[in-house]
């Protein structure tokens, strides 16, 4: 399982008894920070394209593990309604040593932020809401990095919440 509606569970994933011959373990845990482009969040909400989203995610761990020789890549992802600081991601990596841990670990959490779909709506102190622009899930096209776009429903370019 890949996507939980529920908080995240580090110590499944890790891969302790697993790989005893691993000198590395590398855990990254992506947070929801209280603000985005000088705008105070609340609170955002994370949906997903489940069926599509748990291929991807499957394939950029067996892609990780190829890439960089590692015997255990997992990533972990939430969804539903977060709350500041809660966990929204964590990858964790275990390898013979550390650079390829570190390495890995990266590879796979920007894999899964520009591949997979998973869409992040922020929920503003003023009341608007935007969805965070994502990257393009075609690898073979051009993508932005931009940061957000505003929830559009006709001309209205965000959407009040009061």
């Amino acid at each position: 399982m890949y996507l939980f509606d529920t908080p995240l569970q580090l110590d499944p994933i890790l891969g302790m008894a697993e790989h005893r011959d691993c000198g590395a373990l590398n855990v990254f845990g992506g947070t929801v920070r209280d603000h985005n482009e000088g705008k105070r969040v609340l609170r955002l909400k994370y949906t997903a394209f489940a069926p599509l989203a748990e291929k991807l995610m499957r394939e950029i761990e067996q892609e990780t593990r190829e890439k960089f020789g590692v015997p255990h890549c997992r990533v972990i992802h939430r969804l539903g309604m977060l709350e500041i600081g809660d966990i929204a991601i964590y990858c964790a990596v275990r390898a013979p040593h550390r650079g390829e841990a570190f390495a890995a670990c990266k590879y796979a959490v920007d894999a899964v932020k520009h591949r997979v779909p998973i869409w992040k709506e922020e929920f503003f102190e003023d009341g608007t809401s935007a969805f965070n622009q994502g990257c393009c899930i075609r690898p073979d096209l051009p993508h932005e990095h931009g940061h957000d776009h505003a929830h559009q429903h006709g001309d209205n370019h965000h959407h009040d919440h009061a």
